[in-house]
């Protein structure tokens, strides 16, 4: 993934693609504050599908990258994560392993899921209900039109700082992330439904013939 990164600078994480993967839509009662739509969404919703646009900052609030696509996921942690432009790619999470396909790199890296992920971001959604086992929960109250929380991971070894959620009433539309780089990844999503019925090999993936492939798997 070295050549992939310097040729596009700040390229996601598959555990930044895994969290964004299963985060789509949140179910909410009316103005419920933020930790209450979390605990929502992770007892109401098992599959999701929306379109996302996505956009990192610098430490100077200048936009870096830019990039949009459509994501799926079915908890828990199987998700299908496609983006459109500026470059394609195709990440993929089986419950066991991430695929990474770069389209234009004819180059398939795959990834073990490993323990690693229950103290990461992914662990926020993807995986077991004691949130609070990894992240302090906070409401931060409204603005910009929404309902914020704020989660702060308590390994002190984390990637993140923090994970900032927005929701709109009964959706989420919006997310911040600031690594630890002081790059601020912001998530906007559309067109979302909750719960949609998708085929079982929306989350299967076989690398295509005469592509490179890089593992890490054991």
């Amino acid at each position: 993934m070295n050549n992939l990164n310097a040729r596009r600078g700040h390229t996601p994480t598959p555990r930044l693609i895994l969290l964004f993967a299963v985060l789509l839509v949140y179910a909410t009662a009316g103005h419920a504050d933020g930790i209450a739509a979390l605990h929502a969404f992770i007892a109401d919703t098992q599959t999701a599908q929306a379109n996302f646009s996505q956009t990192v900052l610098s430490k100077q609030g200048v936009a870096k990258q830019q990039s949009s696509g459509t994501m799926k996921f079915s908890r828990p942690g199987k998700f299908r994560w496609t983006y459109l432009t500026p470059f394609k790619q195709i990440i993929v999470g089986d419950g066991k392993q991430i695929y990474l396909y770069d389209l234009d790199l004819e180059q398939v890296t795959i990834k073990h899921y490993d323990t690693t992920l229950g103290s990461s971001p992914a662990a926020l959604l993807a995986g077991s209900n004691a949130i609070e086992k990894f992240y302090a929960l906070k409401d931060i109250g409204e603005h910009d039109g929404l309902t914020w929380l704020d989660a702060t991971p308590k390994d002190p070894d984390s990637t993140f700082k923090y994970i900032q959620l927005g929701f709109d009433q009964h959706t989420l539309v919006e997310m911040k992330i600031l690594d630890n780089f002081g790059l601020t990844t912001l998530l906007k999503l559309s067109q979302m439904e909750r719960n949609p019925k998708l085929p079982a090999d929306t989350f299967k993936f076989v690398p295509p013939a005469g592509v490179d492939v890089l593992s890490d798997s054991k």
